[in-house]
């Protein structure tokens, strides 16, 4: 295998450049009659983060093997911080002040995240339980600080990332299953009880396949889903009724118009007043007039799709989908584990939080506060996402040049590096 430097995925980075522009524009035009500053703020971060991309894909990133702890160490104390010391917005201390600047530790922790999983499955892939157990018992500190903050939104793109990495390691695609099973097991057994059967049976047949001691494992999946299935019924009636109504509200919006379901409801009504060419620039029935609250950051795209309709809806879904290709491209190219790992990290955290994001805006998931990569409000967000961005491009300067090898197991296209 031949690994040499070679020049950046200029691709990638023109689409970053790309959704950075649309992004300022529509938070412009969302705020221009309020003569609001975060377009500038957006720009400038932007600006930031384009030379914070540069100069990171200059450097060499299995650098980031030498001090992952150290990095993990700093995440874990800053995001304590946050919790301890931190400035509290909407009910939630989520920010730090930094020399003026009120910084978001959870969202750099993403990337922090993605490096310490990348660093440790490098050395040890995911084919063994061990290993597993090892990265999960890394992984549970920060997504706890953050779970804890409360960051709902953050700690499932923690989740996801993780289960991604895992399965890009070689994971089992069984025991992916078993790990997320509880969450599904929390819901079927509290709504509809034969499914739950169902699903828990399958459940225990897929620890019986894959995992060692068939019997022991089979009755601890068991058991693990029957508690999950009652601690979920006694903790949702342990919730009051306006926090269960957020939960659920996604479903029905109409029945609190004028409160928990008024987002909802007024983003769904700017998404099908835009058509499908849209109003025109500047011209959003509900952009304009300010009827859809956090255009700027939650609800970006309803504004996007106001005032440039279904087309251009379109085109920033393509822009997106073409990020996470060219993600999987480099990923498949790294001249390393550690390199594709983080590529893929990168690509679960951009792909999830885009996916769940426009879901909430047209009413296909509850509201979660995720942001909507390179577009939504936010410079802790933004600078995070042009740092990992960095670091992607770093890998592709040093891929691979010829034929890679893969490893394949149970017929799933697990892609692993070998050297």
């Amino acid at each position: 295998m031949i690994t040499s430097q070679r020049s950046k995925d200029w691709f990638l980075i023109i689409l970053t450049v790309i959704l950075t522009v649309i992004s300022c524009v529509t938070i412009y035009t969302t705020q221009v009659y309020e003569q609001g500053d975060n377009w500038q703020q957006q720009a400038i971060m932007g600006v930031i983060g384009f030379g914070c991309l540069i100069g990171l894909s200059r450097w060499r990133y299995d650098s980031l093997l030498k001090f992952h702890w150290l990095l993990y160490a700093i995440t874990n104390i800053s995001l304590l911080v946050v919790i301890f010391a931190g400035i509290t917005v909407n009910g939630a201390p989520r920010w730090i002040n930094i020399a003026g600047f009120n910084v978001q530790p959870s969202e750099f922790a993403k990337l922090a995240v993605i490096i310490t999983l990348a660093a440790l499955l490098h050395h040890q892939d995911a084919s063994k339980l061990s290993s597993i157990f090892k990265a999960l018992g890394v992984i549970i500190v920060p997504w706890a600080l953050v779970f804890i903050q409360p960051d709902l939104g953050t700690s499932l793109v923690f989740g996801v990332v993780t289960l991604a990495m895992l399965y890009w390691a070689n994971a089992n695609f069984g025991w992916i299953l078993l790990m997320i099973a509880p969450l599904f097991s929390a819901f079927l057994f509290n709504l509809f009880l034969p499914g739950w059967v169902v699903f828990t049976a399958l459940m225990v047949l897929i620890a019986w396949f894959t995992l060692p001691d068939r019997a022991l494992w089979s009755i601890l999946v068991l058991f693990v889903n029957y508690g999950t299935g009652k601690l979920g019924g006694v903790l949702w009636n342990l919730l009051k009724d306006y926090q269960k109504a957020r939960i659920t509200l996604f479903l029905d919006p109409e029945q609190d118009p004028l409160g928990g379901g008024y987002h909802l409801i007024q983003s769904r009504i700017a998404i099908g007043s835009g058509g499908l060419w849209g109003n025109g620039f500047m011209n959003g029935s509900q952009t304009q007039l300010n009827f859809v609250p956090e255009q700027h950051t939650d609800f970006i795209f309803s504004a996007i799709a106001d005032q440039f309709g279904l087309v251009g809806s379109l085109v920033v879904l393509v822009l997106i989908w073409l990020v996470c290709w060219r993600l999987v491209f480099i990923a498949t190219r790294a001249k390393d584990n550690f390199g594709s790992l983080i590529a893929i990290g990168v690509l679960a955290m951009i792909a999830f939080q885009a996916i769940i994001n426009i879901a909430m805006t047209v009413g296909l998931a509850p509201i979660t506060g995720i942001p909507l990569p390179f577009l939504s409000y936010g410079r802790s967000s933004l600078l995070t996402n042009f740092l990992a961005f960095g670091v992607v491009e770093s890998i592709a300067s040093f891929r691979v040049t010829s034929k890679r090898k893969k490893t394949v197991k149970n017929s799933f296209p697990t892609l692993i590096i070998r050297e």
